[in-house]
Parts: structure tokens; C-alpha cells; sequence
């Protein structure tokens, strides 16, 4: 797939990030990952993202890293298109990249790189970098430490061809505006607030119909229904979903900082298709939340 293709085929449908399998000990299960892959991908999604946000990146090894993204493409292979996350400080983020691409991934998402904050120019630097060591489409994640300015973005746009999209969680209006005004159909544009379904309305009004759904990874079905009924304006069905399912699901998962990722592998467990435990520092739902977040499954019906 070329950075174009890439481009073509996120600029539209629904997007997930699957969760990555552990075992008791913590250890990553290429077994039941790809039995996770193969369950999901006949429901629709346009691109699935290997060890993504969801996918607990900022906690993988360099090992964990290539089991899982060569576990995704070679289970996906002829199915659907892996974009395979990448992170953390500048070189490391290259070795990622370039390891997703040698295995295979369409394309790469360029996560945050943590900690350190940094101007403009240094971020360019950054992302630049990283474009430049890899021939396949980068997309740009704009979230934390990494916040990329319109200016910026128009900069990186001429020196980086293979930049071909832009995934927002920051969920600054002013910001998303601008880079939306300013860079026009230059990039592919992916909400990527947590939970996205929320704030999906609002984004699809900015220009931005384009979402990453992480409950995709329990309640396919569900997920699925809302995308479609965004992209008609059926706000009857999405509103529905909204107060029955989404609104109460966030009153559990605001409860801990990390719960965002924790929620959906509890989800998946619910719905027989364990993931095992989050790595430290994250911590599962406990037993009271699990029981909120089964009864809120299974008032939604079988998936």
C-alpha cells in the first residue's frame, strides 16, 4: 500500500485498535491475538492498528513489538490493512518504524514521543525524522507532549510526502480548526479522543467524519451500527446509543486514569474473548465495575 492508498483508505469507515493479548504472567499470546484479529475483521473495519494506544505500545518490549505486529499482518494478510503503532524518543521511534514496515504494516502511526516537553521546531525535527526513515504513509498522532501547531503541519506537509494523515486527541476546537482550514485535503483526518463515539458528532461537523472506535474491540456490532448511522445523520439511533450504552460506559471508565484501555480488555473478557490483564502501571476493573459494564453489555444484545 502506497502513503497514497494508505490516505485513501482512512478517509473513510471505522477504525479500531485492537487490544493486545497477555497471559497470567504478562506475557504476550500470538495465539489468541490472532484469534482476536480473525473474529473482528469479517465486522468491517477499514484499517486495524497493531500495538496501538489500545494496544498498550508504551508498554511492549522491542520483542513484544515485532511478535505483535508480524502476528497482525501475517493474520491479516488479504484482509484488512495493519498500521502499526510507533513511539517514544527519536531513534526509537525510527527503529519501530522501520521494524513495522520490514514485517510488512501499511503504514505507521506515529505516537507521542512521552515525556519531555518540546517546541515546534523540535517536534518537526521529530516527526521528520521518522518520515524520512520509512518509504510507507505516516500518520501523525497529535496527543500529550506532541502538539502540533497548523503551521507546523504545513511544514512537515511539504518535506514529508509519505505524512499522509493527521489523528487528533487533544480535542482543542480552535486547534482543529485551523489545521483542518489550513491543510484542506492534504491529509486524511482520524478522531482520536477516547471514548471517539462521543465526541464523533461533533468532529464529523468540523470536517472530520473519520474515527478510531477501541469498543470495537467488544461490541463490534454496536460500533458498527453508530459509525453507520453517523455517516447517515440518523442522530435517533446514535442518541440511543449514546444514553443507553456510551454515556453510562464513561461513568466507569473515568473512574482511573488508564481505565481507557482497562475497560476495553475487561470488555473483551465479558464477551469470551479474554485478552488477559493490562501491564503495569495499569490496573484492571475491579469485580463491582465488571459487573456495571457486563449489564451494560448485555442490554445492548448479542454482537
Amino acid at each position: 500500500m502506497t502513503p497514497q492508498e494508505l490516505k485513501k483508505t482512512m478517509s473513510a469507515g471505522l477504525l479500531s485498535f485492537p487490544v493486545t493479548d497477555f497471559n497470567a504472567a504478562g506475557d504476550f499470546r500470538a495465539d489468541t491475538y490472532a484469534r482476536r484479529l480473525e473474529w473482528l475483521m469479517p465486522y468491517g473495519a477499514t484499517l486495524l492498528f497493531a500495538a496501538g494506544g489500545t494496544g498498550e505500545f508504551f508498554s511492549l518490549t522491542a520483542q513484544d513489538f515485532t511478535d505483535v505486529v508480524r502476528t497482525a499482518v501475517n493474520t491479516c494478510r488479504g484482509g484488512v490493512p495493519i498500521i502499526a503503532g510507533a513511539g517514544g524518543p527519536t531513534r526509537q521511534a525510527i527503529a519501530f518504524a522501520q521494524e513495522a514496515e520490514r514485517l510488512g504494516a501499511q503504514g505507521v502511526l506515529l505516537l507521542p514521543h512521552y515525556l519531555t516537553e518540546a517546541g515546534q521546531e523540535g517536534l518537526a525535527a521529530h516527526v521528520e525524522a521518522v518520515c524520512r526513515s520509512v518509504k510507507c504513509g505516516v500518520i501523525i498522532y497529535n496527543r500529550g507532549a506532541c502538539r502540533l501547531t497548523a503551521s507546523t503541519l504545513a511544514l512537515l506537509a511539504e518535506r514529508c510526502p509519505n505524512l499522509v494523515g493527521f489523528k487528533d486527541g487533544i480535542g482543542d476546537i480552535e486547534l482543529m480548526v485551523s489545521i483542518r482550514r489550513k491543510m484542506g485535503d492534504r491529509f486524511a483526518y482520524l478522531g482520536g479522543l477516547p471514548t471517539a463515539e462521543v465526541y464523533a458528532g461533533a468532529y464529523k461537523a468540523l470536517g472530520v467524519p473519520v474515527y478510531s472506535s477501541a469498543v470495537f474491540n467488544f461490541i463490534p456490532k454496536t460500533a458498527m451500527e453508530f459509525y453507520r448511522a453517523l455517516a447517515i445523520g440518523d442522530e435517533a439511533t446514535m442518541n440511543g446509543l449514546l444514553d443507553r450504552f456510551f454515556l453510562p460506559y464513561l461513568e466507569i471508565r473515568n473512574r482511573r486514569p488508564g481505565y481507557a484501555v482497562s475497560i476495553v480488555k475487561a470488555g473483551a473478557k465479558l464477551v469470551g474473548h479474554d485478552a488477559g490483564p493490562v501491564r503495569p502501571p495499569l490496573v484492571d476493573l475491579t469485580a463491582e465495575e465488571d459487573a456495571k459494564l457486563a449489564a451494560l453489555i448485555q442490554a445492548l444484545g448479542p454482537q
